[in-house]
């Protein structure tokens, strides 16, 4: 089964991530345009068409959400404990911190999911509702951590950034017409699909051509914890959460291998935009990224067991 999954699942992922990295180095790509693309084009109507499609129900909504807020809270706690016992200077705590959170929800786990589940619309609809949430933390206590450490705080950026996320929104008008079954029309729902189906090349070029920029550096210690959290005490703490609640079937599966994914290329462009150790932050989405190779393969194998 492993084997399987390595094949079918977790090599054709590291194949576009590898072309994007390719790309990147004959080309030069305009990232900007790429992560334009990705966050106001193609994501947002992922969600949308996930959430619209779905039979996801109030009741899963609510297990959704509250395991991630547990899930994130464990986290943190773990997070805090650790910077603090090892004495980081803040801006470092900061950053620490935003490597174990923010993972890559999107352009890294909505293709893993779409190619585990087969497309799935209520799995697709989970990992639209985790990388909503993971959104809504980045651009909230995301920004707000580094600010804190560097700028003492001008939170009505926050505010402003996150109102400006299309996400949200996407999220919650796929929920509302998929509550009230709004019907669309076939010039609607067929460009969105269009839009939905691209998704999964689109976003591991992007991937692939964000992390070739980074050059690989394995001597800082601070990595290898980051590393030790992100990807193996995440799904851990995310498996005996899905035990506790009660959770099983497909959602349980989705859950946990959502709860593995790499460090987040998000913590690597705040750290670039308030130049707060972006060293170690574009080491942690690029090392995190290729360790994943092993991780979420033995993840996928655990939760196709729930």
């Amino acid at each position: 089964m492993i084997v399987q999954i390595l094949l079918n699942v977790v090599l054709p992922v590291f194949v576009l991530i590898i072309a994007g990295s390719l790309m990147q180095r004959l080309f030069r790509l305009d990232l900007y345009t790429l992560s334009k693309i990705n966050f106001y084009y193609i994501t947002p109507a992922v969600v949308f068409m996930s959430l619209y499609q779905s039979n996801i129900s109030f009741e899963l909504l609510g297990s959704v959400a509250l395991f991630y807020s547990l899930y994130i809270g464990v986290l943190y706690l773990i997070s805090f404990a650790l910077t603090r016992s090892l004495k980081y200077s803040g801006g470092m705590k900061a950053a620490f911190t935003n490597s174990v959170l923010l993972d890559n929800s999107g352009n890294y786990g909505l293709p893993i999911n779409q190619l585990v589940f087969a497309g799935a619309p209520l799995a697709a609809s989970i990992q639209a509702l985790i990388m909503s949430f993971q959104s809504l933390l980045t651009f909230t206590y995301g920004v707000i951590s580094i600010q804190g450490a560097k700028l003492s705080g001008n939170y009505r950026s926050v505010l402003i950034g996150f109102l400006k996320m299309p996400v949200p929104y996407a999220l919650v008008l796929g929920f509302v017409f998929h509550v009230f079954s709004v019907p669309l029309p076939n010039f609607v729902t067929q460009p969105l699909g269009y839009i939905q189906n691209s998704m999964v090349a689109v976003a591991l070029l992007t991937l692939g051509a964000q992390i070739v920029k980074y050059p690989l550096r394995l001597g800082r210690l601070d990595i290898y914890f980051s590393m030790i959290l992100r990807l193996i005490a995440a799904p851990v703490i995310g498996y005996l959460l899905i035990l506790a609640l009660g959770l099983e079937g497909l959602p349980a599966q989705a859950l946990l291998i959502a709860s593995g994914m790499p460090t987040g290329v998000n913590s690597s462009i705040l750290a670039e935009e308030y130049r707060n150790e972006p060293d170690f932050a574009a080491q942690t989405v690029l090392v995190s990224t290729i360790l994943n190779i092993v991780t979420v393969t033995i993840l996928i194998t655990v939760a196709r067991g729930l």
